[in-house]
């Protein structure tokens, strides 16, 4: 595949400089990947047969859990009192409501105890007023922090179900190298960050900034665009 058919999001550019050196990014567009699909096959199917040796591919943490079926349904965190409550107190990012969703609050309450989760809001609302934010979520942990769905505006079959982050994320990596010779990347972002959660073994050597900085643009997207493989390539211009 030729650098002149790399595909890049709108607002996102193909070519970036990244520690002295160029590289190119693909964003790979899929099908609307289902629960339960193999994500073995997905690879096999939209990222190995344009992959170059050295490449990196990086993978949306979502499409992964996914796959392994790590759905919360709404059945599974009908709210309570206290999470319609909590839920008015969240403050609404770019990237979404969050835990201003009762359901998504409701399901923090479920994982952590409800303890543990008014201790983390009685802290975040102090450390608010000292302009120190996502304090919440750093003391309820990744499965917090990291739930998805529940929210339809960019994705509407996503509104009834919640996302949660995939599990064994290296194995996955390590999985996906095994099985089609792809190095891969799974990375959880957004556009207000960008956090990296599994690497494939060779790549565990590599700074974890290094990694991110390939991809500091979220360059998959936000919304509606069905890609969720970026294929990274060192270049030269």
């Amino acid at each position: 595949m030729e650098l002149t058919e790399f595909y890049a999001n709108e607002g996102k550019e193909i070519v970036i400089s990244a520690d002295g050196k160029n590289y190119a990014r693909h964003a790979i567009e899929t099908h609307f990947v289902q629960i339960g699909e193999s994500y073995v096959e997905l690879v096999e199917k939209y990222v190995k047969p344009i992959y170059q040796s050295g490449d990196i591919l990086f993978s949306s943490e979502k499409i992964i859990a996914l796959c392994q079926g790590r759905i919360v349904t709404e059945e599974e965190v009908s709210p309570g009192i206290w999470a319609r409550i909590l839920s008015r107190f969240v403050r609404q990012t770019p990237a979404g409501p969050g835990m201003g969703l009762p359901m998504k609050m409701q399901f923090a309450i479920n994982h952590c105890g409800l303890a543990k989760v008014l201790l983390a809001a009685v802290c975040a609302g102090f450390d608010t007023f000292r302009g120190v934010h996502g304090t919440f979520y750093k003391m309820l942990g990744r499965e917090v922090s990291g739930l998805d769905g529940f929210y339809g505006e960019d994705i509407p079959e996503y509104e009834h179900i919640g996302i949660r982050v995939p599990s064994e994320p290296d194995r996955v990596c390590d999985e996906v190298w095994q099985e089609t010779g792809v190095m891969m990347v799974i990375v959880d972002a957004n556009d207000l960050g960008i956090e990296l959660l599994g690497t494939s073994g060779k790549l565990r050597n590599c700074p974890e900034t290094a990694l991110l900085d390939l991809i500091a643009d979220n360059p998959a997207g936000q919304g509606r665009q069905f890609t969720p493989f970026i294929l990274v390539r060192e270049c030269c211009l």
